[in-house]
């Protein structure tokens, strides 16, 4: 077993969460500390507006590199801060651009100076190998969360399935013989977070109270759901930015309604993803759980048991970092971080590499 970090910095561009995981990449044999690191609010709105022109860019774009270096800074000061001795480190970076159908995902992050800044070794690069064999290079939390759910306690009564709602929504679906089906849903939390901070200031919908203050507009809901996405049968993935005309498309509507039909937008969503069978329970994680609105109208749409993952006694803040944790530990042992089922992929498919740290 080996003592390994995790750190994510998902699409909400909020902070970094590091975790430490006691695995060897299949089983998982205990948890030391975690935490989140906000990012402070000028790297935040810097990495936003890098998003928009993420398309149009090279590597070598002086303020890319400047917000490279930074948040890779701030992912080391959460590795500091976590104060857990460890022997290996994974780290996902931030995604600013994911275009699997051009065979392109671009994380940025500095794998090297990370190592530098924390002396330990650093896996790094999960998806691009995915995305050039064919694979949607997303979602990679699948078999981590398989192997959680392995040891949940008693029979299983149907399949169970495991939503992240982060900037975007994605989902792991565990059939009654460990089968494993995965895929983004479409928007989570990003149009919501932008919608509230146009309109509050606030970079969230703080409570789920602007929209459970609002009503759904049915029309252009039904119009945002005609998108040629949900009509795909899982796997399939989605840039952050892929559903932000939807914005413009509630832009007539108060605050509070345009909040209400993004919130119904992305739980509508969430329970029209086509999957091999109805699940009989859904465990949330990722920082939509903690909006009640959302967390409402799931359970409207689903019509099944709708729980966070605290309630089977898992850290829903931590679980994305927790898993880079335990894909840091599949790359070193070589095995497989994606599967036909969960991206696409042909195959089975390993990925990530890892960077020493500098002897000099």
């Amino acid at each position: 077993m080996r003592r390994v970090i995790g750190l994510m910095s998902g699409t909400s561009l909020d902070g970094v969460d590091a975790s430490l995981v006691e695995t060897d990449g299949v089983r998982i044999a205990g948890f030391g500390r975690s935490l989140t690191l906000p990012y402070p609010p000028a790297l935040r709105t810097a990495l936003r507006a890098l998003l928009d022109r993420a398309d149009n860019i090279g590597a070598a774009d002086p303020e890319l590199l400047r917000l490279e270096r930074a948040l890779t800074l701030v992912h080391a000061d959460a590795v500091r801060a976590l104060d857990e001795p460890a022997s290996l480190i994974g780290f996902h970076g931030q995604t600013i651009l994911h275009r699997p159908e051009r065979r392109r995902t671009w994380q940025i992050g500095d794998a090297a100076l990370l190592a530098t800044e924390t002396g330990l070794p650093v896996a790094c690069d999960f998806r691009s190998a995915d995305v050039a064999a064919g694979g949607q290079g997303a979602p990679l939390v699948p078999v981590y969360h398989a192997a959680l759910a392995a040891a949940l306690p008693g029979p299983s009564a149907g399949p169970l399935a495991v939503l992240n709602l982060g900037g975007v929504g994605n989902l792991t679906w565990i059939g009654p013989q460990g089968e494993l089906v995965a895929c983004d849903t479409g928007p989570g939390n990003a149009l919501l977070d932008d919608w509230a901070m146009r309109h509050t200031g606030i970079p969230c919908d703080r409570d789920g109270a602007l929209a459970s203050a609002g009503q759904v507009d049915r029309a252009r809901l039904a119009a945002l759901l005609s998108h040629p996405f949900f009509a795909r049968p899982a796997p399939k993935s989605l840039d952050r930015q892929s559903f932000h005309a939807a914005l413009d498309a509630v832009a007539p509507l108060s605050p509070a309604d345009g909040a209400a039909t993004l919130t119904d937008f992305t739980a509508a969503a969430v329970a029209g993803t086509i999957l091999p069978a109805p699940a009989a329970r859904w465990l949330v994680c990722g920082g939509g759980r903690h909006n009640p609105a959302l967390m409402r109208a799931l359970r409207a749409r689903l019509g099944v048991p709708v729980d966070a993952v605290e309630s089977v006694g898992w850290d829903g803040d931590a679980l994305e970092a927790q898993c880079f944790a335990y894909l840091a530990a599949r790359v070193e042992a070589g095995l497989p971080l994606s599967f036909p089922g969960t991206t696409g992929v042909g195959a089975p498919a390993a990925g990530g590499r890892i960077v020493a740290p500098s002897r000099s």
